[in-house]
């Protein structure tokens, strides 16, 4: 009896862990059709928490079926610092590589004192953030400010 609630116990934890671990988001049958309506997706930010959280947002929509042609993250302000070689967004970045576009803001960047050639290799300097976000919108992206 010992036994059966030691097994029983390791396979509650195993799926709690399960669906802890691939736990994305579950989205409603109406919401994967409204975004279907759009397969571009761009993301303007400054802070590490939402380049993380935008990256995660990918592996949701794409989990849900959500159709995704494009999907570009477009970084300003301090959060340039932490996209330099070497750093801890660099690995998860790697992941991303292949599927997000990465366009990084010129002005932030010189303020900053960072050059290109800092930059994870496959982020792309743009002119300025907001002329890129413009660009994106003309070209009819879903767009997200954070």
């Amino acid at each position: 009896m010992k036994y059966l609630r030691h097994c029983s116990f390791f396979l509650l934890m195993l799926v709690f862990a399960t669906n802890q671990v691939s736990g994305q988001q579950q989205l409603s049958a109406e919401v994967v059709s409204d975004l279907q309506k759009t397969t571009q997706y761009a993301f303007v930010l400054t802070e590490e928490r939402h380049f993380r959280g935008v990256l995660s947002m990918y592996d949701t929509l794409e989990v849900n079926g959500v159709t995704i042609t494009d999907y570009e993250i477009v970084v300003k302000g301090k959060v340039v610092l932490q996209l330099k070689k070497g750093s801890e967004l660099e690995s998860l970045y790697q992941k991303y590589k292949d599927k997000v576009r990465v366009s990084v803001c010129s002005v932030a960047m010189s303020k900053l004192g960072v050059s290109a050639d800092e930059l994870i290799p496959g982020l792309i300097p743009v002119e300025t953030a907001s002329i890129r976000m413009l660009q994106l919108q003309a070209r009819g992206y879903n767009t997200l400010t954070y």
